[in-house]
């Protein structure tokens, strides 16, 4: 392949080199940048639960339930011999549904051991008070990716697609003594109960926009809504009362569900519930279905082999006692000299982002002073909790039960834990991602932004990188994680996280002709596997535009920066190789830009580039001077 210019594509030229050589593992769908660390962070873990489960000599009571679950997990011969025999009892239970009646009998049962109903019931934070925790209700899942995929042009990917699901329920469903006309029968009624979905609940875009989500409803008025389903009654036996507001997510949908449930449509609920819930069983049963029951998404990833049972093993401990087993790791393999470092450079992103909000040309005094008590309040959670969350205690199970069950069981925990704490203060301390994550957030209903031990690595972050490295890398990061704090979502909620409107008028009208300059931008690119849509990753892409523009502050006042090693360690964080269906699928499920567009758009709009390399109206990484965006 011949050498691209850095003028004409900063990705490319940085990652050419490794890309030609890289090879995506079988059971991954992309290789390079975080895939990279995470996978070095699974190995290193399963070495550690290895060496745990053979000396016994468990660090916490939490690592040795983590490690069981882990042999267990790793028990095929057990989980072989019981193939789909442990799931019967809850697919029976499904079966003994027999009418809406004795549906709305057994309902907060079906709600606790996780069986599909036609709506989701939580319990989240509040956004207009986020001291406190409310009832929240959305609408399910479809099976295509994104309900885009539902529509009359997609017809040909749509059915494409749906062919590949519907081969895959078959060989499951032939595993259950279903005859081949009922199999072929619940797949068809499953097919339709999802197809009434798919007209009804929210694309991916609009689930983009969160703060929509706050939509708070009168019990009585949804209770009326989700007729024929008596409502004030399940709530009442999840809860021990019937609050009075619920939030609505999804309006459009619950305005609507007398089309989805009704007594028409009840067999094809019923026979849905059935097949969606043995096909998200089938992890936890035989090795022979847990291949199956992963081959639709694999399909849809690109993904060529199911990962082996150990990383299977390890990423359910993983899922389910996270914190503990981020707190082990954060602990044994973080550094204070590390961690040290990288809280003074977010304390100086952040009084560096505090001047560039004062110098702001487009914002009035009044929004600038509200701006700037929002980063004063960020709280910093960087590297892995001091302590765990209580809440890891509840999790016990029966060793001798089958994996199935065992995860059912905590399941059941997990959801009742989340019921039990609406009328519990909302605790600011817990940690959304544990240590051993390579990943990084900004909550905005805390005001808080997270960095694992895992991500404060290199490229991210090495002390043996130089400041501009790392500006380049984890500088960059951690701008882009506060300014989610101003994203077209984050700025709609204050310094304590509530959903509350601080901005003037003007300012705010200011801020969405910036944002429409945001989403012009990106939106309608093409790409060798699709189209951008701007609108739905304008929130990532303004976080990426004000982690350069804080980050390049700070090299401005640096004695040695180096622009050049700074732009180059910025696309390698972003270097990824993956599978087409994975870029494909990206595209639709993803509010991250495609990786090649993050590495190569943001600089396009600084001075610092176009004067580092050079860059002139002759190159393909130039904007016009009009066109560039810079919001924070």
């Amino acid at each position: 392949m011949e050498k691209v210019r850095i003028q004409d594509d900063l990705y490319t030229y940085v990652n050419q080199e490794w890309m030609e050589q890289a090879i995506i593992p079988e059971d991954r769908p992309t290789v390079g940048g975080f895939a990279d660390l995470d996978k070095d962070v699974e190995k290193l873990m399963i070495g550690e639960f290895n060496s745990l489960s053979e000396s016994k000599e468990y660090p916490s009571a939490y690592l040795e339930r983590a490690c069981t679950l882990y042999s267990i997990a790793k028990n095929t011969k057990k989980r072989n011999k019981e193939g789909i025999k442990p799931v019967l009892k809850t697919l029976a239970r499904i079966e003994k549904i027999k009418d809406i009646k004795y549906f709305n009998r057994v309902a907060s049962d079906l709600v606790l051991e996780n069986i599909p109903l036609p709506f989701k019931v939580m319990v989240e934070v509040d956004m207009k008070d986020t001291s406190k925790h409310c009832v929240f209700i959305q609408g399910p899942s479809v099976i295509l990716p994104d309900v885009t995929y539902y529509k009359e042009e997609m017809a040909q990917q749509k059915n494409a697609i749906l062919g590949m699901w519907s081969s895959m329920a078959k060989q499951i469903l032939a595993k259950t003594k279903l005859s081949e006309e009922d199999q072929n029968k619940y797949i068809e009624d499953t097919l339709a109960f999802d197809a009434l979905l798919a007209t009804l609940v929210k694309s991916n875009e609009e689930w983009s926009e969160y703060a929509k989500m706050y939509n708070p409803f009168k019990t009585s008025k949804v209770n009326s809504l989700l007729k024929p389903i008596k409502f004030k009654k399940l709530l009442e036996k999840l809860f021990g009362q019937i609050p009075e507001v619920v939030i609505v997510a999804e309006p459009r949908y619950f305005k609507e569900f007398n089309k989805v449930f009704n007594e028409e449509t009840f067999v094809l609920y019923k026979h849905w519930a059935y097949v969606m819930k043995l096909i998200s069983s089938c992890s936890y049963l035989s090795e022979e279905l847990r291949d199956i029951g992963g081959s639709y998404m694999r399909a849809l990833s690109g993904v060529a082999a199911m990962p082996n049972v150990e990383k299977f093993a390890y990423n359910l401990a993983s899922s389910i006692y996270s914190e503990p087993i981020g707190l082990y790791y954060g602990e044994k393999y973080f550094g204070e000299e590390a961690k040290k470092d990288v809280i003074e450079m977010v304390h100086e992103i952040i009084d560096t982002y505090k001047e560039r909000v004062k110098n702001n040309d487009f914002l009035m005094e009044a929004t600038k002073e509200k701006a700037i008590l929002k980063l004063e309040k960020i709280e910093v959670k960087m590297g892995y909790p001091d302590k765990v969350d209580p809440f890891f205690d509840e999790l016990v199970f029966d060793e001798s039960d089958s994996l199935f069950n065992i995860v059912s069981s905590l399941s059941k925990i997990e959801k009742k834990h989340n019921f039990d704490e609406l009328n519990k203060e909302v605790r600011r301390d817990k940690w959304v991602m544990p240590g051993h994550m390579v990943n990084a957030c900004y909550n905005p209903f805390s005001n808080d932004i997270t960095f694992p031990a895992a991500i404060l690595q290199a490229p991210f972050y090495s002390i043996k990188q130089t400041r501009s490295q790392n500006l380049g890398g984890i500088g960059a990061v951690i701008g882009h994680e506060i300014s989610h704090a101003f994203d077209n979502n984050g700025a709609k909620f204050d310094e304590n996280g509530n959903l509350n409107n601080w901005w003037t008028k003007e300012d705010n009208k200011k801020f969405i002709a910036k944002t429409k300059a945001m989403i012009k931008q990106f939106d309608g690119i093409e790409l060798p596997w699709g189209k951008v849509n701007g609108s739905f990753i304008v929130s990532e892409n303004i976080a990426d535009n004000g982690g350069m523009a804080v980050t390049l502050d700070i090299m401005k006042r640096m004695e040695n920066a180096s622009y050049e090693e700074y732009f180059v360690n910025w696309a390698k964080v972003w270097c990824m190789k993956a599978k087409e269906e994975y870029l494909k699928l990206l595209l639709a499920v993803d509010v991250h830009g495609p990786n090649v567009l993050r590495a190569n758009m943001p600089p396009r709009n600084f001075e610092e580039w176009y004067k580092t390399f050079n860059v002139t109206a002759k190159d393909k990484m130039f904007i016009a001077p009009n066109k560039r965006v810079v919001i924070w």
